[in-house]
């Protein structure tokens, strides 16, 4: 049987003392450059893996970073927690996907397991059914490195919020039906207590202002990013006279297109429509649907980075992050 090697086995190659060898592999305490490079490549040589386990316990807290999204297959959140992986892995931490289903109660349940499982910080996007920043503001007071990102409350103390430029998002892509030629364009969107939804409200109404149209509130409709939400809400915004809508999500986009292919309404002749996401699907269905890219790889890189610098200077910061949005020009609302 082949004996793994050890710290001991390192530091008799190298004639060194094996608490010089510990601290050149962890990091902690002062060893010089050169030592660090010798010990790093005999340790390879050698075919050494240090006790994660132990190492963990002796610290305290594990080389283990969280990161809680909503839904776990929507592009955008797998596109966010690809970018963070691509930073996280090379620098020695391991991420563990939690799901909230967008329900508050599954937060806190994977935000209790997290913390008991002393993860070394959370990278997270609340549920559409969290209001309040009291659970996220006990974990930046319990010592666990947190960044917010999407969706954040952006006045809570010691975190870094890595968000969407939503207002500008919604405001292009709202000026594009207006350029294009539609009258009365009402607004799919989601739970307006939260930051992404309220910002992307007034990017739209903004829009509209500024071409001297109407804000109506009676075509705003809230909550309404599902698929079914979007099939449904169609139907009302058509009674409401709505020739366009602007959705605050690509599936329910995909909703309004399916309710005016089952009555055959011409999208975009009859009725524009644009979406935000960029879906993998957007591109793909007949018309091409014309969605505002949120970039969300990159946001998984910030925020990723935004841990490691929080990490390092080992002290809680108040920053915001802001992640450009870019309209996507297809089919859906070019008359």
């Amino acid at each position: 049987m082949q004996i793994r090697p050890t710290i001991v086995d390192i530091a008799r190659e190298l004639n060194l003392h094996p608490s010089t060898v510990s601290r050149a592999l962890t990091g902690q305490g002062r060893v010089g450059q050169e030592t660090k490079d010798l010990v790093f490549k005999k340790a390879v040589e050698l075919g050494y893996n240090c006790n994660q386990v132990a190492s963990s316990l002796r610290k305290g807290i594990t080389d283990t970073v969280g990161i809680v999204v909503p839904l776990i297959n929507r592009s955008f959140f797998s596109n966010v927690i690809s970018g963070a992986e691509s930073v996280l892995n090379p620098a020695g931490y391991n991420l563990v996907v939690c799901q909230t289903h967008d329900r508050k109660e599954d937060e806190i349940r994977v935000i209790r397991n997290l913390l008991r499982n002393q993860v070394a910080g959370m990278l997270v996007s609340h549920s559409l059914e969290t209001t309040s920043p009291e659970l996220l503001q006990r974990v930046s007071t319990n010592g666990v490195v947190l960044v917010q990102f999407d969706r954040a409350f952006e006045d809570l103390d010691g975190t870094t919020c890595v968000v969407n430029d939503n207002f500008y998002g919604a405001y292009v892509a709202t000026k594009h039906m207006i350029e294009s030629g539609y009258k009365r364009i009402g607004h799919l969107g989601g739970e307006f207590s939260s930051n992404i939804y309220a910002d992307r409200l007034a990017g739209y109404r903004k829009a509209l202002e500024e071409a001297g149209m109407e804000f109506d509130e009676t075509i705003i409709y809230t909550n309404s990013i599902t698929r079914d939400k979007g099939f449904y809400n169609m139907a009302k915004a058509l009674d409401k006279g709505c020739d366009a809508l602007y959705c605050a999500g690509d599936y329910a986009a995909l909703g309004v297109m399916e309710y005016a292919r089952h009555n055959n309404i011409k999208i975009p002749d009859d009725f524009g429509v644009v979406g935000t996401a960029n879906e993998t699907f957007a591109e793909l269905i007949n018309p091409s649907l014309t969605s505002v890219e949120q970039n969300a790889r990159d946001m998984g890189i910030q925020a990723a980075e935004a841990f490691l610098a929080m990490r390092e200077d080992k002290a809680p910061t108040n920053k915001k992050i802001v992640v450009p949005m870019k309209l996507i020009v297809r089919e859906s609302a070019k008359r």
